[in-house]
């Protein structure tokens, strides 16, 4: 990667800040497998006093997250609602039915929102023929839809009318912080009522690796060992936490730019004969574009940009996704949508 280079095929791409580096060379380690690393026992009760819930457990990846928490709210054998362009039923490798034994029973929305009116009506009883409902899974921002956030309202009922059913909610929030500069809205109030929730360091906050899981205390005792078993235990992770505590406290306060920036690209975009922004303006850094009307399938104009040193990743034959960043400035969104633009003349 050179510093030329613009890339917005994810907030994956980040790279640590000079402070972040910094603190991981300087960070105070011990062997987190026996619960000995300061470093990452601060930063895991600092995520769960974020969330607003009892204990949180660091994890190597968001997947991971997810994977242990439905692992956790469910039986072998059960069902978990989710989107339908949800992450945990297209991008985790099945881990839903590897690990934890479960059926995903997919709802396709409009804007990657589920409603209690959706959910109720896929909820499923045990019985001879059908397995019964064990989790439902929110993803909120939700990636494939372009970044949209729940309102909390919806949010709120879905939680609510589960727990009524006996039924958990996982919430994958790895842009939860996204949602929060979004909408106001504190992430301790956000996931209020979900059972479990994971958020990403190493998306849009810009920590070089790491998640974290946040929920009830035995929750994440349980959890702790199924990150053993996933081969979870990372030893002196404390050099990894020490970017992720600092990623924690400083990052949410420049996610606003990023979206600005997203609403940027967005309108640069929409302004291109041939191309379509949906949802636009983006709610927050995600933008996805449609570039069917151009006559060029989404990969070719894709490898034309890489060759003009700008990077932008097709989600399928006629769309794009470009994700914003603290790494990608305004100017650089600018030379972005020139080059597209030269690109499809």
């Amino acid at each position: 990667m050179t510093d030329l280079l613009i890339d917005l095929r994810s907030d994956t791409v980040t790279r640590p800040t000079p402070k972040m580096r910094q603190a991981m060379f300087d960070a105070e380690v011990g062997d987190d497998v026996y619960g000995e690393d300061p470093t990452v026992n601060r930063l895991e009760a600092r995520a769960a006093e974020v969330c607003g819930k009892e204990a949180a457990l660091f994890v190597p990846t968001g997947t991971m997250g997810n994977t242990i928490a439905i692992k956790c709210l469910t039986q072998h054998g059960q069902e978990v609602i989710c989107d339908a362009r949800g992450h945990l039923l297209n991008y985790e490798l099945s881990m839903t039915a590897w690990f934890a034994g479960c059926l995903i029973r997919s709802i396709p929305t409009a804007d990657g929102i589920l409603t209690w009116e959706m959910i109720e009506r896929e909820i499923r009883p045990l019985g001879p023929h059908a397995a019964n409902t064990g989790c439902i899974e929110l993803e909120n921002t939700h990636n494939m839809a372009g970044g949209t956030v729940y309102p909390q309202e919806v949010l709120d009922e879905i939680c609510l009318r589960a727990h009524e059913r006996g039924i958990g909610v996982h919430i994958d929030g790895a842009r939860i912080f996204n949602a929060s500069a979004a909408t106001g809205t504190p992430v301790s109030r956000i996931c209020r009522h979900a059972d479990t929730v994971m958020f990403c360091l190493s998306k849009a906050l810009g920590a070089p690796a790491g998640s974290m899981l946040a929920g009830p205390k035995d929750v994440i005792d349980r959890a702790r060992l199924y990150r053993k078993r996933l081969g979870g235990g990372m030893r002196q992770s404390g050099i990894l936490a020490a970017a992720g505590l600092l990623a924690l406290e400083e990052s949410p306060a420049l996610l606003p730019q990023d979206h600005a920036n997203a609403q940027f690209l967005a309108a640069g975009l929409a302004a291109i004969l041939g191309i379509s922004v949906e949802p636009s303006p983006p709610a927050t850094n995600i933008v996805i574009f449609d570039t069917t009307a151009t006559g060029r399938p989404a990969k070719e104009i894709s490898q034309a940009l890489k060759a003009q040193q700008v990077l932008m990743n097709p989600i399928s034959p006629t769309v794009m996704r470009a994700v914003t960043h603290y790494d990608v400035s305004r100017s650089q969104c600018q030379t972005a949508l020139e080059t597209l633009a030269a690109v499809l003349s």
